[in-house]
Parts: structure tokens; C-alpha cells; sequence
């Protein structure tokens, strides 16, 4: 289980970029995994802060993206895993806008909204934009066919 924030404001989407060790880099939405027994709504919130030095006010939940991979495992078997990613939206209540030290991104900035079809990225970004352009009643948007 994760939480993650679409953050907007004046046309830039927040965004954290995530560092490659044998590829190129690729900005993702501010979030992360739960720690045991912490509550969705505080991780988004905990995230936030500790990759952009941004806090928000989760101002609602904009949907559930469900993902299965199948990983390898002890002696080459697949494991088939499923994650659940809770996308909230956010807005900016204090803090400065700062690069994680020691985590797992490298790099937080505003970007352009219009922007964000140019840059590398992970498709949860996409799926969180569609969430909160659409707002679908179901919390779901159809995966994009191509």
C-alpha cells in the first residue's frame, strides 16, 4: 500500500524526481509506502514533506490504482505481487520547497502541467492527472490502450 499527492497550483504540478542507477531518471508523484500501522491520509501527508519540504492539506481522494508485476524470486520463480496506490489531492500549506537528503528522490520541483507529456516519467503520474482532470465517480480510470 502507498499514498500519493497530485499537488496543483498555478498550472505546475509538484513532482519529485527519482534517481536511476543504470538508466535515466524519472519524476514521480510525491509519495510513498505506509509504514505498519500508519494511516493512508498521514503518509501522503508524511511523504510530501520529506521529498519537498511541502506540507499540505489533503483536500480529497481522487481514486485507488491497482498494479500486479510478476518479479523474480528465491531461484528465478516469478512471484506475482499486487500494489494499491491511493492518490489524494493536495494543497500547499507551508514549508519551503527543498530536495530530499538521504531518500529515495533526488530532486522536487514545480513543473508545467502542460509540460509533464515531455518528461520521463512513471505512468502513475499520468493515471493520478487523468484522476484529477476526470474525477470519476468509481475512483478508477481505464488504463490507457496502446
Amino acid at each position: 500500500m502507498a499514498a500519493y499527492a497530485v499537488v496543483i497550483r498555478d498550472g505546475q504540478i509538484l513532482l519529485a524526481r527519482s534517481p536511476a542507477p543504470h538508466g535515466t531518471s524519472e519524476w514521480v508523484l510525491p509519495g510513498g509506502g505506509m509504514e505498519h500501522g500508519e494511516d493512508p491520509y498521514d503518509t501522503v501527508r508524511r511523504e510530501v514533506e520529506e521529498e519537498t519540504g511541502h506540507l499540505i492539506e489533503v483536500t480529497g481522494l481522487l481514486g485507488v490504482d491497482s498494479h500486479r508485476h510478476t518479479l523474480s524470486g528465491r531461484f528465478g520463480r516469478p512471484v506475482d505481487q499486487q500494489g494499491l496506490r491511493l492518490v489524494y489531492e493536495g494543497r500547499v500549506t507551508g514549508g519551503e520547497l527543498r530536495n530530499e537528503i538521504g531518500g529515495s528522490t533526488e530532486l522536487a520541483a514545480w513543473q508545467p502541467v502542460d509540460a509533464v507529456p515531455g518528461l520521463v516519467r512513471v505512468p502513475l503520474i499520468d493515471i493520478a492527472l487523468r484522476l484529477w482532470r476526470e474525477r470519476p465517480a468509481t475512483g478508477r480510470v481505464e488504463p490507457a490502450q496502446g
